[in-house]
C-alpha cells in the first residue's frame, strides 16, 4: 500500500516556481510517510503536481512511483495506492493488444489499461485502490476510488485548485488552506461519530471521493462520475447452487488476495470469519511448504475481569487455540495494557485525522504496530457480518423496525455530557435523521418484494454504506499508520454483488445467523468453530480503565481553555463519572458504552487542539 497526494489547476504552470511547489509536495509526503516508509516520489508539470510514498509489497525493485509513460507520443503519469488482485489477467489482455511493460507492478497495468480502454477500464479492476492519472497533453487529472471505498481519498477545491490526499492531513499541508469546522461538522462529530456521512470529510470544505466514483479535473472544472453501484435483481439459484457459488467466491477472493512478494499473515480471533480466511491461507501456503503466521488480540487481565454478555458471549482464546491447532499456524498472542490503550487514543486520532472509535481503534492501532514487526501484509475477516447479516440489528425486532441507524438508536447517551447550549444550538437530531433518510432513499429496491424484504435491503444497504465503511476506515488507518497492509477478502465486490440479491431465508436458513456463510465454509473449518456464536472484537474489562479515563476528562474540563469545554458541561461530566451504571448501554455498535464515551470526548479535545481547528 501507499499514500498519494497532489494538486491540479490547469491554469497554473507549476514549473515556473518548481522549488516552491516541490516543497509543498515534500510536505504532503512527509505527513503520510507512515503509509509508505519504503520510498517516495514527486512529479511536477504545467497544471499538476503529484506526490507518492511507497510501501513495497509487489515488484520490490521496479515498482517506484510516479510512473510516467509515453503513449501515442503523449505523456501520462500515475500515482496509486492499493492492490489489484486480477492484475495478471488484465496484463495478459493488454499484452495481447501489443502493450509492452517496463515493470512487474499493477500500477503500470492500471495506467496502460486506462490509456487503452479509457475511463471504463476501472470497471475491470478487482482490488482495493485509489489512484490519480494525469494527462499532460489535455491537462486533465482523473481521481479514482474503489467500489467499496476500502482505500481512502480526500479532496477539496481551494481558489480553483483541486487538492487531494489519501489522508486529510495531506490536504492541510497546502498553503492557505486551514482546518475549519461548521455546524454540519459538529453534528457529524457529536451525532454520527465515529461514523461520518459518506462523501464528507467532517472538516469544512473537505470531501472524499465516493466509493465507486471518479473525478475529472480540467479547464472546465471538476466533474464527478459513478462507475459502480449495487443493483437489485431476482435471485435464480437454488440453495445448493447458492452455497456452491458463495463457497467459490470466498475461496477465490482469499486466494487472490494472498498475492505478495513478501510473506503474508492473518488476524485470527477464533470467530468464523477470520477462521475461514486463516484456514484457506494456511492450506494454500502448506502446498508451498510454508507456514502461516497468525495473530490474536486481547487485553491484560481480561481472563480475570471478563463477564459474558449478549454482545460477547465467550472469550476468544480457547477458540484461537483450536484454530491454530487445526490449521497448524505459527501463532502469536498479543495483549494490550491500560497505559498503551490510553496513549494510543491520541495516536488513533493522528492516524485518522478525526475522533474515532476510542479504545476500539486505539487498541487495533497498537496491535498493528506489533504485527508489522513480523509481517507487512495481513488478511482479515472484516465485512462478513455486514454482508451476511451477522449483527443483532438484522435479527432483533426493535432494531429491525427502528427508523434510524440501528447501531445508534438512542441519541440521548451522545448528549449526556453536552452542555444545554450545545444541545440547543446544534440540530443533531435532524442532522442524523436526514443522513439516515438519504441512505434509505438511495437503497436499490426490487419491485414486488414485501415490506419485510424491503426493510432487509435497507438494513443491508445502511450497513454497507455506514457501519462497514467505518470499520474499513478503522482498518486502513490503524494498519497503515505502522506501514502494515491489511486486506479484506470478504469485501470483494463480486461477493457483495452476489450476496446482495440472495433471499434472507438463504442467508439465514432456519434462523441461523450467517447460516449461508457457515454452510459455504463447511469444507474449510471444523463444525465447532464454524458454528460458534459470534463474539465481536475484544475490549478491555479492566475497571481501572474507566477510572483512568474519568480522571483524565475531569482534568481536561477543569481547564477552561480546553477546546472541549465549548461543548460539554463540567457538572454533567462529574455526575456521569459518579454513576457507572450509566456505562452499560452501547451508544455506537456493540462495544462503545460509557468508558468509550469518556475516551471519545478526550479524543475530540485532542483533535480540536492539535489540528488548530477554527469554528465557523
Amino acid at each position: 500500500m501507499c499514500g498519494i497526494a497532489g494538486f491540479c489547476n490547469p491554469k497554473i504552470d507549476y514549473l515556473k516556481e518548481k522549488a516552491y511547489w516541490k516543497e509543498i509536495l515534500d510536505n504532503m509526503n512527509k505527513v503520510q510517510k507512515h503509509r509508505g516508509p519504503n520510498g517516495q516520489g514527486k512529479y511536477i508539470s504545467n497544471g499538476c503536481g503529484l506526490a507518492h510514498v511507497r510501501l513495497s509489497i509487489i515488484d520490490l525493485k521496479t515498482g517506484d512511483q510516479p510512473i510516467i509513460k509515453k503513449f501515442c507520443d503523449k505523456n501520462y503519469t500515475i500515482i496509486y495506492n492499493g492492490e489489484i488482485y486480477n492484475m495478471m489477467e488484465l496484463k495478459n489482455d493488454l499484452m495481447s493488444k501489443g502493450i509492452k511493460f517496463n515493470t512487474k507492478s499493477d500500477t503500470e497495468v492500471i495506467l496502460m489499461g486506462h490509456l487503452v480502454y479509457g475511463c471504463d477500464f476501472v470497471k475491470k479492476l478487482n482490488g482495493i485502490f485509489s489512484y490519480a492519472i494525469w494527462d499532460d497533453n489535455k491537462k486533465i487529472l482523473y481521481l479514482y476510488r474503489d467500489r467499496l471505498g476500502i482505500k481512502p481519498l480526500f479532496y477539496t477545491v481551494f481558489d480553483g485548485t483541486l487538492i487531494f490526499s489519501s489522508e486529510i492531513k495531506g490536504i492541510l499541508q497546502y498553503p492557505g488552506f486551514k482546518a475549519k469546522l461548521d455546524k454540519d461538522g459538529l453534528c457529524e462529530v457529536f451525532g454520527l461519530g465515529p461514523a461520518k456521512n459518506y462523501g464528507k470529510g467532517v472538516f469544512k470544505d473537505i470531501f472524499e471521493v465516493l466509493p465507486g466514483h471518479f473525478l475529472k479535473m480540467s479547464s472546465d472544472g471538476l466533474k464527478q462520475s459513478v462507475y459502480w453501484k449495487l443493483k437489485s435483481k431476482s435471485h435464480k439459484d437454488s440453495f445448493e447452487e447458492t452455497v456452491d457459488k458463495t463457497s467459490y467466491l470466498i475461496y477465490d477472493s482469499i486466494k487472490r488476495q494472498m498475492i505478495s512478494d513478501i510473506p503474508i499473515c492473518t488476524f485470527l480471533s477464533g470467530g468464523v470469519d477470520s477462521s475461514i480466511v486463516t484456514s484457506i491461507c494456511a492450506t494454500e501456503l502448506q502446498k508451498q511448504g510454508k507456514k502461516l503466521n497468525t495473530f490474536s488480540f486481547d487485553f491484560v487481565g481480561n481472563n480475570i475481569n471478563f463477564k459474558s454478555n449478549d454482545f460477547q458471549p465467550s472469550q476468544d482464546r480457547p477458540w484461537v487455540e483450536k484454530m491454530t491447532k487445526f490449521s497448524k499456524t505459527n501463532h502469536i498472542y498479543l495483549e494490550c495494557q491500560n497505559d498503551e490503550l490510553i496513549k494510543n487514543l491520541y495516536s488513533a486520532v493522528d492516524a485518522k485525522d478525526l475522533p474515532c472509535m476510542a479504545d476500539v481503534e486505539s487498541s487495533l492501532l497498537y496491535f498493528c504496530s506489533k504485527v508489522v514487526k513480523h509481517n507487512k501484509v495481513t488478511l482479515t475477516g472484516e465485512c462478513a457480518d455486514e454482508i451476511f447479516g451477522g449483527y443483532p440489528w438484522f435479527h432483533k425486532q426493535e432494531m429491525f423496525k427502528s427508523h434510524t441507524f440501528p447501531w445508534s438508536m438512542d441519541l440521548s447517551p451522545r448528549k449526556a455530557l453536552l452542555s444545554d447550549e450545545t444541545i440547543n444550538s446544534l440540530p443533531i437530531d435532524d442532522y442524523v435523521k436526514n443522513a439516515y433518510q438519504r441512505t434509505i432513499a438511495e437503497t436499490p429496491l426490487l419491485d414486488g418484494e414485501n415490506a419485510t424484504e424491503k426493510r432487509r435491503r435497507e438494513l443491508s444497504y445502511l450497513n454497507i454504506r455506514w457501519f462497514m465503511a467505518t470499520l474499513l476506515d478503522r482498518m486502513d488507518r490503524t494498519s497503515m499508520y505502522s506501514g502494515l497492509e491489511a486486506r479484506v477478502p470478504f469485501a470483494d465486490h463480486r461477493i457483495i454483488e452476489y450476496i446482495w440479491n440472495v433471499p434472507w431465508e438463504m442467508k439465514c436458513p432456519n434462523g441461523l445467523v450467517k447460516g449461508l456463510l457457515r454452510k459455504a465454509a463447511e469444507k474449510y473449518l471444523p463444525h465447532e468453530i464454524l458454528y460458534r456464536k459470534k463474539s465481536p472484537y475484544p475490549k478491555t474489562y479492566n475497571p481501572n480503565y474507566a477510572k483512568l479515563l474519568g480522571n483524565m476528562l475531569c482534568e481536561i474540563v477543569s481547564d477552561k481553555n480546553s477546546p472541549i469545554c465549548n461543548f460539554i458541561d463540567e457538572s454533567k461530566v462529574h455526575r456521569f463519572i459518579k454513576n457507572p451504571s450509566d456505562y452499560s448501554s452501547p451508544w455506537y455498535g456493540q462495544l462503545m458504552a460509557g468508558p468509550q464515551m469518556l475516551a471519545y470526548m478526550i479524543q475530540i479535545n485532542y483533535w480540536l487542539k492539535k489540528y488548530n481547528i477554527t469554528l465557523v
